[in-house]
């Protein structure tokens, strides 16, 4: 099949009947993220797409970490044969000390464990610490298509229609500073992807990335959908790396978010761009992200949902404890009713409840 061609017009992505349902990590909140268990436990409780980000072993593999220092993530510092791994580096621009992916083969993160990263807050999650190995790109499409084939075998059983594939949402993480350590992100995806049968801009995927040149790079590749990352400060490390003086701020006013459009499919943004928050930590009334996004023909994800106290606003929390679980379901209503067109959430099975209970009382939000 040839390439496809670049292109200047805006992209429309599919229309999705309802808002999806994005696990976090996998069903980080029940499990450590980015595990097995954890996508296991998120598709089973019914998220429409699961995300794994993504970071390169020595040996050029991905696996998903939400960052490559995984001291925090992982029982490496307790593995005296690693000892001589720690490292200070600069990862965009900012010194980091610790254990790196890229610093270790495949084989050598198979002898790590998972940790859960914020045991303060999710003390249930540790339980499993020292128990699930750390997770490639290829085993997690494994086990999507595994489900998925058990799901087909089980509807075909009692004679229904099969269920809507399983969605994949992979991140492509640091993508400039993998490829200047010669462990370019993109093209290993790409081959992953394809091997498991991921092709075309209606394929149950999304890749994304907070910086725009490698989406650039990929929209010259393949169809598949794209979405730029939009945090509420800061900038692409891409741009500021050439010199780009531009902010993530300017990239969701009307000029950005067109330019944006012309290789990507959707935004995902840090929710408090689509409605922010008061001084008192409550929620304030939607800003115009949403309809301006739509405008350039963009799909809108919002990130992140968390059941936990420490997350939510003031008046949706219950109790002090900053681990105990509120009202996750108030706080995903307002999105829905911003007209977000998808969320992720760490609880996967409280924001499907959520989304399936807000339709119910309310109907379909605006067209997609």
């Amino acid at each position: 099949m040839s390439a496809p061609q670049p292109s200047t017009a805006r992209r429309r992505p599919a229309k999705r009947p309802l808002p999806i349902i994005i696990a976090h990590r996998g069903a980080s909140g029940y499990a450590p993220e980015h595990t097995l268990l954890a996508y296991f436990i998120a598709i089973e409780q019914g998220a429409e797409f699961i995300e794994p980000d993504l970071v390169a072993t020595r040996d050029g593999v991905l696996v998903a970490r939400h960052e490559n220092e995984i001291g925090a993530t992982t029982d490496v510092a307790q593995r005296a044969e690693f000892a001589n791994r720690r490292a200070r580096k600069i990862i965009d621009g900012v010194a980091r000390e610790g254990w790196f992916t890229e610093d270790f083969t495949l084989a050598e993160v198979k002898r790590l464990r998972a940790r859960e990263r914020i045991g303060e807050l999710r003390p249930a999650n540790a339980r499993f610490d020292g128990q699930l190995e750390i997770a490639t790109l290829d085993e997690i499409l494994g086990l999507v298509r595994a489900l998925e084939r058990a799901r087909e075998a089980a509807a075909h059983a009692r004679g229904i229609a099969p269920p809507a594939p399983i969605g994949v949402y992979p991140e492509t993480k640091h993508p400039t500073y993998f490829a200047e350590q010669g462990l370019a992100l993109e093209g290993p995806l790409l081959e992953a992807l394809r091997r498991h049968g991921y092709q075309g801009r209606d394929a149950p995927i999304f890749i994304q990335s907070f910086e725009m040149g490698n989406l650039r790079a990929l929209r010259e590749r393949t169809q598949l959908p794209l979405v730029q990352l939009i945090e509420r400060d800061g900038a692409p490390y891409d741009l500021l790396a050439r010199g780009d003086a531009r902010r993530y701020a300017q990239l969701i006013e009307p000029a950005g978010l067109d330019e944006i459009a012309r290789y990507a499919d959707a935004v995902g943004v840090e929710k408090t761009l689509v409605v922010p928050r008061t001084e008192d930590g409550a929620l304030a009334a939607p800003s115009s992200l949403v309809n301006a996004a739509h405008a350039a023909g963009l799909a809108v994800h919002a990130w992140t949902f968390r059941a936990e106290n420490a997350f939510l606003p003031v008046p949706l929390r219950s109790g002090s404890e900053p681990g105990a679980l509120g009202d996750l379901s108030g706080e995903i209503a307002a999105y829905l009713a911003a007209g977000v067109d998808g969320l992720f959430a760490d609880q996967p099975f409280a924001a499907v409840r959520a989304r399936d209970a807000f339709i119910a009382a309310h109907g379909a939000c605006a067209p997609r």
